[in-house]
């Protein structure tokens, strides 16, 4: 593939890997709102929550095809800061728009949710999910 190709190749699984949590986040938030009757703030953050294995496992393995297995435990604690500091971001962004600019909620997390990928994509290329060379150790003698 050429590189062009696979440089937005990779945004464009990103895209779709950050799609598919997204709709997971969605979901959830519609359910546990309209039928579970919780408020929509605690609804954003359990969806957030619960869209979090979802989003790991689909941004290391397929979009940045990360499958180092040694380093797992330390990117999984990373994602889970950077989502944790999403989680308070999206929360309130959506608080925001809600209360102060009377947007309907899930058009207004819809809105935050594309916010905060856009910064988060450069932070898993570049930092959690980085590829390190394999370096040749020597054994001790």
């Amino acid at each position: 593939m050429p590189p062009f190709i696979a440089k937005y190749f990779k945004l464009f699984k990103y895209i779709v890997s950050g799609g598919s949590a997204a709709v997971v986040n969605l979901a959830i938030l519609y359910v546990l709102t309209e039928y579970a009757h919780i408020h929509y703030l605690e609804s954003a953050v359990l969806s957030f929550l619960c869209a979090f294995l979802v989003s790991f496992l689909l941004q290391k393995f397929w979009t940045f095809g990360n499958k180092a297995r040694e380093r797992m435990h330390w990117q999984m604690a990373s994602y889970l800061a950077v989502s944790l500091a999403n989680l308070g971001l999206n929360t309130l962004i959506i608080y925001i728009l809600v209360e102060y600019l009377h947007i309907w909620y899930l058009f207004s997390a819809v809105i935050a949710g594309a916010l905060i990928a856009f910064g988060s994509f450069f932070i898993y290329r570049h930092l959690i999910f980085k590829e390190y060379p394999v370096q040749d150790i020597e054994p001790s003698r």
